[in-house]
């Protein structure tokens, strides 16, 4: 959607006029139009958890750490009446993020209704808030839908790894991964890139670590480059809507998340409804507070992190 000059406010894309050169939602500082996604259908609902995490990594893209309060810890409550519009209308896989899932008190509660309906998919550091827990996890097994984890290993080197997350994090990490492995549930690697890696010989190294602690070699890998902090700018071309050139069928933007899913943030005592995993620290991105109400806005690609799925296709999802 764009704005309209008289409210200020968004309004349906079929109602879109003339806007003005300095709109910065729908402009570039070029004054260019910027590119845009209209959604599809919703596939897969995000459940933002609250930034809260036990560890404090300087380059987290939430800037989660110990009692984080940026974005306040979901309930069970908060999360029903979402779980319930989203499958009237057909997701097929609900998603949990952070900080760490497993510090939000009524997180467990969560994971076990929503894997009642469909599979689920949680990002997690696996140490000790899921270790801590693994009495309340394990039952989760018996649940209908299956319970994929996708656990944060940064570099295959524990010195490298622990500078940032903490002393002894990385065989934390690695004894979660061995028991959620051990007992049945998928799990996946989600790590750091570096320039001009090789990928191939990065792979390598992890797999060497993981027939140490007798953990499968085939644990697929999402690599990710550097998103920054919240709040930040990289310095990312801005993608203007003759970029969009590149993509020009709905077939061809699929790898943009924000035309299949949708992320509940809670701001305050309300649950909001934001475009993509990766900008709820831009409240231009709250399409409000009902999914189907969502699903009509059209998102401009104006955070930087816009330019991660443009250039690389990257996405956080995975299917379970």
């Amino acid at each position: 959607m764009a704005f309209n000059d008289s409210t200020a406010r968004r309004i349906p894309a079929a109602e879109v006029v003339a806007p003005r050169a300095v709109d910065s939602w729908t402009h570039t500082k070029n004054g260019d139009s910027r590119g845009y996604i209209d959604a599809d259908r919703l596939k897969e609902l995000w459940i933002h958890t609250g930034t809260a995490c036990n560890l404090a990594c300087p380059f987290c893209l939430e800037g989660s750490h110990p009692g984080d309060g940026r974005i306040p810890g979901m309930k069970l409550d908060d999360v029903k009446p979402f779980v319930h519009e989203a499958l009237e209308m057909g997701v097929e896989q609900f998603s949990f993020t952070g900080g760490e899932p497993f510090v939000i008190k009524d997180f467990v509660n969560i994971l076990d209704y929503a894997s009642q309906h469909r599979p689920c998919f949680v990002l997690t550091n696996a140490t000790d808030p899921l270790l801590k827990r693994t009495h309340q996890v394990l039952p989760l097994l018996a649940n209908p839908f299956p319970i994929h984890f996708r656990v944060s290993l940064d570099y295959p080197d524990a010195v490298r790894h622990d500078i940032d997350r903490g002393e002894g994090s990385f065989d934390k990490a690695l004894e979660g991964i061995r028991w959620l492995h051990e007992q049945g549930f998928k799990v996946s690697i989600a790590r750091q890139t570096d320039d001009n890696e090789v990928v191939a010989d990065v792979e390598a190294a992890f797999r060497t670590i993981f027939r140490a602690w007798g953990i499968p070699e085939n644990l697929a890998f999402t690599a990710f480059p550097d998103l920054g902090t919240p709040g930040s700018e990289d310095g990312s071309p801005e993608i203007t809507e003759s970029c969009m050139d590149k993509y020009p069928t709905r077939e061809s933007r699929a790898h943009f998340m924000c035309t299949y899913t949708r992320m509940l943030v809670k701001k305050g005592n309300k649950v909001r409804v934001y475009a993509c995993t990766l900008v709820d620290d831009d409240p231009e991105y709250d399409l409000g507070g009902t999914l189907r109400e969502s699903m009509d806005e059209r998102i401009m690609l104006r955070h930087h992190r816009c330019f991660s799925c443009y250039r690389f296709g990257a996405s956080c999802s995975a299917p379970v």
